[in-house]
């Protein structure tokens, strides 16, 4: 059961984030005050760390750089009021390895925990991808179904192998907005329908069973035909 260390000053939030993670059936800590947090992430007993930016006896982006400091490389997701652009960069450069900006599902927070602690226990990568019958080479950057070449544009091909990396997850809006085009998500955009749209007229052909399916109210699933 991964142990999951969760550092958050505000009593409903942390609540929240226990309660969640439980149900996924993480093992659970929480507490509330930045110094208590620092030794308990510098413990190294953890596989994964939440941590709020602003904390009471001690900042985010302290513990997340003593971590570092002392060789501890479990995944970091950071949490934060504060959404400018730079607050999240500067969090990700201190060696935080994602930034969730409150209020947040935590639907979502569960989701890309699970995403990073598969990140942290991937063997070395492989030059391929494979589900079911569709193959990805990420040296030639080329793909086949069932055979077949498939032409991809680069974000088509970067969407795609988000996609496969994480075949079974399904994967929300925000999640792969940030992953693919690398900033804020703008809940106005068409970005990703219309790519999605493109991918799956070249992945799911006339004759072969939906491999790209729209979960509604949540996002999006790649996984392997039944």
């Amino acid at each position: 059961m991964p142990k999951i260390l969760a550092i958050e000053d505000d009593a409903t939030t942390g609540k929240e984030i226990v309660a969640e993670l439980g149900q996924h059936g993480f093992d659970i800590e929480w507490v509330a005050d930045g110094a208590v947090g620092m030794d308990r992430a510098l413990s190294g007993a953890f596989d994964a760390v939440i941590l709020d930016r602003l904390l009471p006896g001690g900042d985010g982006l302290a513990i997340v750089t003593a971590m570092r400091g002392a060789g501890i490389d479990a995944p970091v997701l950071m949490i934060s009021a504060l959404s400018d652009v730079d607050e999240r960069i500067r969090g990700l450069r201190a060696g935080g390895d994602d930034y969730m900006t409150k209020p947040f599902a935590s639907e979502e927070l569960a989701a890309r925990i699970e995403v990073l602690l598969r990140r942290r226990a991937a063997p070395t990568p492989a030059p391929s991808l494979t589900v079911g019958d569709l193959d990805l080479d990420l040296i030639t950057r080329t793909a086949h179904r069932a055979g077949t070449e498939i032409r991809l544009m680069p974000t088509e091909f970067k969407l795609l192998e988000y996609l496969m990396r994480n075949s079974g997850q399904v994967l929300t809006r925000t999640m792969i907005f940030e992953a693919i085009w690398g900033y804020h998500f703008d809940p106005g955009t068409n970005l990703i329908d219309v790519h999605l749209g493109r991918l799956r007229r070249k992945i799911d052909r006339p004759g072969l069973p939906a491999m790209i399916h729209t979960i509604r109210g949540s996002g999006f699933a790649l996984h392997a035909p039944a």
